[in-house]
């Protein structure tokens, strides 16, 4: 059996990834690993949120061994007063490729926005407006603020199928 690893151990995370290999690879059996991003607890801006999913995407590859490796990062960026969520998926092969999906951005509260522009994580402060705990292991912000409508899952299967397709059409992506 062929072996997939998540850089995290994150339910959301780790659903997302299972599904879309379910589907493009079902040979590949897809297992968690707790690695670290090298980058902030909240990080701000695409080149850093996107470091932090090639950073996961490699350490789990390392880490279990495994012919591919899944890192999923999400992160904020600023345009003016406002602040936007958004996220990248990196997956990275033994031979080397890298293939990355960028995720859906919405754009957060005004307050939420001040808060993480003043050091705060969107995790911990959806927890503090919707009193669940751990939101970012259910519906996460984008499923409270589309009213259950979209998840965090679906977004992060949807940047892990963006991230598989130069591995599902290699040849139009040869160099």
């Amino acid at each position: 059996m062929r072996l997939a690893a998540v850089g995290s151990t994150n339910p959301v995370k780790v659903g997302a990834a299972r599904r879309i290999f379910a589907e493009c690879f079902p040979d590949v059996e897809v297992v968690a690993v707790d690695v670290p991003s090298g980058v902030s607890a909240q990080p701000v801006g695409d080149e850093e949120t996107m470091q932090g999913a090639v950073a996961r995407a490699k350490a789990a590859k390392a880490a279990a061994g495994a012919e591919f490796g899944i890192g999923l990062e999400g992160g904020v960026t600023f345009q003016g007063d406002e602040c936007w969520m958004n996220g990248y998926c990196a997956i990275a092969h033994r031979d080397g490729r890298i293939g990355i999906g960028k995720g859906l951005q919405f754009r957060l509260p005004p307050a939420i926005g001040r808060d993480v522009r003043a050091g705060g994580e969107v995790g911990p402060l959806m927890d503090q407006l919707t009193g669940v705990h751990d939101s970012k292991k259910k519906g996460g912000a984008i499923g409270f603020f589309t009213n259950g409508l979209v998840l965090r899952e679906d977004i992060f299967a949807l940047m892990v199928a963006a991230a598989l397709v130069q591995f599902l059409h290699p040849e139009l992506y040869e160099t």
